[in-house]
C-alpha cells in the first residue's frame, strides 16, 4: 500500500506579529542579517555557531529621523536552521534597550 504524505499544520507560537526585515546585526564578533523582527523575537542568519537553549546577547542597527540607534537586545536561542551553508537563529527577546550608536 502507497503511503500519501499529508501536511499537518502546527500552531503559531509567536506571540506577536513578525514584520520582514534586513537589518545588520552585531553579535560579538560574528555578524549577521536579520529575516524578521516583532516585540518578543527576532529570527537572523549568521555564520557563527549557537545552541539551542543558550543565552545571547546582540545589537541591531537602526536609522531613524534623529540619527543611527541600536537596539541591544538579550534573549534565548529557541530555534536553528541550515540556510544554504549559513544558520538561521531565532532568539526570544527577554530585555531590550535603545541606545545612540
Amino acid at each position: 500500500m502507497a503511503r500519501r504524505s499529508v501536511g499537518i499544520k502546527t500552531k503559531d507560537h509567536r506571540s506577536e506579529e513578525r514584520v520582514r526585515a534586513a537589518l545588520p546585526v552585531k553579535l560579538g564578533n560574528a555578524s549577521g542579517i536579520t529575516r524578521d523582527v516583532s516585540a518578543s523575537g527576532i529570527f537572523f542568519e549568521t555564520d557563527a555557531a549557537y545552541a539551542i537553549g543558550n543565552s545571547i546577547r546582540f545589537a541591531v542597527d537602526l536609522d531613524t529621523p534623529g540619527g543611527r540607534v541600536a537596539l541591544k537586545c538579550s534573549g534565548e536561542i529557541v530555534r536553528l536552521e541550515p540556510r544554504d551553508g549559513r544558520i538561521g537563529v531565532a532568539v526570544h527577546i527577554i530585555e531590550s534597550r535603545l541606545e545612540s550608536a
